[in-house]
């Protein structure tokens, strides 16, 4: 599997929101471990070790799912014998591409299987990364779902008397107002909070539009076609990989995919 000469994200709007996970992700993570945690269950025991090892697990995936998509090069290959058979000439590269490829001016290249340009790991989604960015969507969603369940309870029933009031609600409708009234620790808690909710909205919208397109055998600019659509089980293994039921458990876990990336079994074959 090809590497990527350089990982790191390009544009502005792509570092700023690479930075929203990058950054704001470990440091949520530490504040929920040390802060919300505690209030919730005894240090050592059962519940506290699950639960600590639960968001060890989902945050490995987030990151290590993000890094992988950032890493792996799912570009068409320059060394690529061009198969004649291919119709659709970019006239960027100045070569025949392979069906599905789609340039992108961002990135700079052909990509293969291209499903769109990401902004969150500065790299477009293709034929190689495509398993990556789908279980880094899915444990975004777990996760958030699971720390909004924690930190609900935290602040409307553990910490009611400190955020139970009418500019709590405004604040979170209204995050300028935290800069301007009340004290950093309980700002910064609901910060979290409505970044929390942020990614959990992220997760719902994100699942919700691709796991289709997935389920079809398409990519997002021809998400009306069926052309590829061979069944959702081979059109799962065509992203996750033959070992498709074990692939999203972690990102180092290794599973072909049975296609080349540049010849496709079309529905009319």
């Amino acid at each position: 599997m090809k590497i990527r000469g350089n990982p790191l994200p390009r544009r502005l709007i792509d570092v700023l929101c690479f930075l929203l996970i990058g950054i704001f992700l470990p440091i949520v993570f530490v504040f929920e471990i040390c802060v919300v945690l505690p209030a919730f269950h005894e240090a050592g025991g059962f519940w506290h070790t699950f639960t600590f090892l639960m968001a060890m697990f989902l945050v490995f995936n987030i990151k290590g799912n993000m890094i992988a998509c950032m890493m792996i090069d799912t570009s068409v290959d320059v060394n690529q014998p061009v198969d004649p058979k291919w119709q659709r000439y970019c006239s960027i590269c100045e070569r025949l591409a392979p069906p599905r490829s789609w340039h992108c001016k961002i990135c700079k290249c052909c990509i293969l299987k291209r499903d769109h340009h990401c902004l969150y790991t500065g790299c477009c989604i293709g034929y190689l990364n495509h398993r990556y960015f789908m279980c880094f969507i899915f444990y975004l969603f777990v996760g958030a779902t699971y720390a909004l369940v924690y930190n609900s309870i935290y602040m409307w029933i553990l910490q009611y008397h400190v955020y139970g009031t009418w500019l709590t609600l405004l604040k979170l409708i209204c995050p300028m107002l935290m800069f301007v009234t009340g004290n950093l620790w309980t700002n910064m808690f609901l910060l979290f909070y409505s970044l929390n909710i942020l990614a959990l909205l992220y997760g719902i919208l994100l699942l919700g539009y691709h796991v289709p397109i997935v389920l079809s055998g398409q990519v997002s600019a021809h998400r009306k076609s069926r052309e590829y659509d061979n069944g959702w089980l081979m059109n799962l293994k065509t992203v996750f990989g033959k070992r498709w039921r074990l692939a999203w458990l972690s990102p180092l876990i290794r599973s072909d995919l049975p296609d080349n990336g540049c010849n496709w079994i079309t529905k009319s074959d």
